[in-house]
């Protein structure tokens, strides 16, 4: 009963991710201007946020783990943050960076290979 529960919940967030992703009126591509750089990816020790062309101060930057679980959160994100993963397990984590109001401006993703 665990394991269909575990597999209807993975299904159950794959159908609404893949939603979500649908109404995207434009996605942006690895070649249009994006305001955060990110490397190394994968990352192992750490990962440095670089907020390119369009940044203003207040910006935030939250960090989940794949299941939504906040893992992490840079409230006024300098220019450039480098985050420590020493308490992040293996895995792919998404980040989205959000304005003054709280809206997402950008989301990605990284993976953490250790």
């Amino acid at each position: 009963m665990r394991r269909i529960l575990t597999i209807l919940s993975f299904i159950l967030l794959i159908a609404i991710q893949s939603q979500g992703q649908s109404l995207r009126i434009s996605p942006p591509s690895e070649t249009t201007d994006r305001i955060i750089k990110l490397y190394p990816n994968p990352a192992t020790i750490n990962i440095t946020f670089d907020l390119q062309k369009g940044y203003q101060k207040g910006m935030s930057i939250q960090i989940y783990s794949f299941l939504g679980k906040k893992m992490f959160e840079i409230p006024n994100a300098p220019k450039k943050s480098i985050v420590d993963l020493n308490d992040f397990n293996r895995g792919l984590y998404m980040y989205h960076l959000l304005d003054l109001t709280g809206k997402v401006i950008e989301s990605g993703k990284f993976q953490v290979s250790k």
